[in-house]
């Protein structure tokens, strides 16, 4: 007997083209549709993830490509018929998701490898499934000494060589707050920083989206940008000269995780899909290249790629309180815009 799951009684002809146009698997029992990031992410999750799910659990993967915030508005405006299982979300998103109540209730006990975990990045309602180390990256042949905070960032030599991006990243938005407290500022307090922008954006080499400074900095425009470690291990593993430092202030890290959509059809293949990924099998495998993803699970042995030495080191790094950051940024994207863009 087929079993017909409440997204595929979606009403109106829309809807029925809709569920047509979906591969069988994505709507049949033994099955899964989760969201995934565009690029590096979608690579992964489709290439490891979704065979090794396969293969231990006989469940057929289906991905919804968006970025977090989109996931986040097609969750809510799907009005409690979930257009997809489970979230992966940055801090800010999952912040902004678990306020508007879009999460299940997540069970430690239904992980198999949740003790192997460090603790604090399973909650209630998510599991970490990758971490980010964010700090500054900078070409080793053009700065022989490297800048050593991020105030350095706004003086001579490395200001002139400087990659500019806004808030519209994770790593970009908590790259600047740090850029802001170097300053004397804070959350609450930015113009110190919109400040120092504004005086560097006639130096800088570039100013650009976010998604563009990987490219500038391989074709020589930039020499330096403030960015993750992942991006570091690519732009290395395509023997592109360059380095990561740690600020004096310490490293910046934030977890992505995954979620349950609140009134999912697939709620324990979710957990099975949550359980394959971080387990040490596939952390391995998606910390190698092309993926260089920090894995979160403690037997995994950490390749030297990443800049990290143990899972551990997360807990000593700079973290940021999003329920703070998300009323006020939008606010900060617009005036990076207008004034700094230009």
């Amino acid at each position: 007997m087929t079993t017909i799951s409440r997204r595929d009684l979606l009403v109106g002809a829309g809807a029925l083209g809709l569920a047509a146009s979906l591969p069988l698997s994505a709507r049949a029992a033994g099955s899964l549709t989760a969201a995934i990031y565009p690029g590096t992410w979608e690579e992964a999750y489709r290439g490891v993830v979704a065979p090794a799910l396969k293969k231990s659990a006989n469940i057929d993967m289906a991905f919804d490509s968006l970025f977090a915030v989109d996931q986040v508005a097609k969750v809510r405006a799907a009005r409690g018929v979930p257009p997809f299982d489970c979230f992966v979300l940055d801090p800010g998103p999952a912040a902004a998701a678990m306020q508007a109540g879009l999460f299940e209730p997540v069970d430690a006990k239904k992980l198999t490898n949740a003790a192997k975990v460090p603790d604090g990045l399973i909650t209630s309602h998510g599991v970490t499934c990758n971490a980010q180390v964010v700090g500054i990256a900078y070409n080793p042949k053009k700065f022989p000494t490297p800048p050593k905070s991020w105030a350095d960032l706004f003086k001579s030599p490395y200001v002139e060589r400087l990659g500019l991006t806004g808030f519209q990243t994770t790593f970009g938005t908590v790259s600047i707050i740090e850029m802001a407290k170097a300053f004397g500022g804070s959350i609450e307090n930015m113009e110190p920083i919109f400040a120092e922008l504004k005086k560097a954006v006639a130096k800088a080499a570039a100013v650009a989206a976010p998604a563009a400074m990987p490219g500038l900095y391989q074709q020589g425009q930039i020499d330096i940008m403030y960015t993750n470690t992942n991006t570091v291990a690519i732009l290395k593993g395509r023997g592109v000269d360059i380095e990561f430092v740690k600020p004096e202030s310490g490293a910046i890290t934030f977890q992505t995780t995954l979620h349950i959509v609140k009134g999912a059809d697939n709620v324990e293949n979710a957990y099975k899909y949550m359980d394959t990924a971080i387990s040490a099998e596939i952390q391995g495998a998606l910390q190698q290249q092309p993926y260089n993803m920090i894995p979160i699970n403690k037997d995994v042995k950490l390749v030297d790629t990443l800049d990290i030495k143990s899972v551990d080191e997360l807990t000593k790094m700079v973290t940021h309180d999003w329920t703070k950051i998300n009323p006020v940024r939008a606010a900060w994207i617009e005036r990076f815009n207008k004034e700094i863009t230009k």
